[in-house]
Formats: C-alpha cells, sequence, structure tokens
C-alpha cells in the first residue's frame, strides 16, 4: 500500500510531506516519515492494517 503524501501536522495546522519516495510501498506495521514545512516537526506514523485502518492507535479497552 502507498503512504498518503501529505498529512496535518498535529502541532501547527501546517502540511507535512512524505519524506519517501511518493510511489514507494508499505507494508501494514512500518513506520512512514514526514515533515512539516511550516513548523520543521517530524512525524512518524505506522502504517495501518488493510483492515482495521487504525494504524498505530492502541486497542481499544487496553
Amino acid at each position: 500500500m502507498r503512504a498518503p503524501e501529505q498529512i496535518i501536522c498535529v502541532d501547527c495546522g501546517g502540511t507535512c510531506h512524505l519524506l519517501s519516495h511518493p510511489e514507494a510501498e508499505f507494508q501494514p506495521g512500518d513506520p512512514v516519515a514526514y515533515r512539516c514545512s511550516d513548523c520543521m516537526d517530524r512525524w512518524d506514523i505506522v502504517m495501518p492494517d488493510e483492515d482495521d485502518g487504525r494504524g498505530d492507535m492502541p486497542p481499544e479497552g487496553a
């Protein structure tokens, strides 16, 4: 699966851009890095399982 090319920065609301090549394929559980073009923060997210879409969110009740 491919990661989104852009995400919203949690800190400033700016646009974070994917640091790897946009055509790169990722597997569920793979980390994906982004950099915000406004505040320069780096964000690392975990690709979600295709069936749950939750990414690195803990299971409910954990």
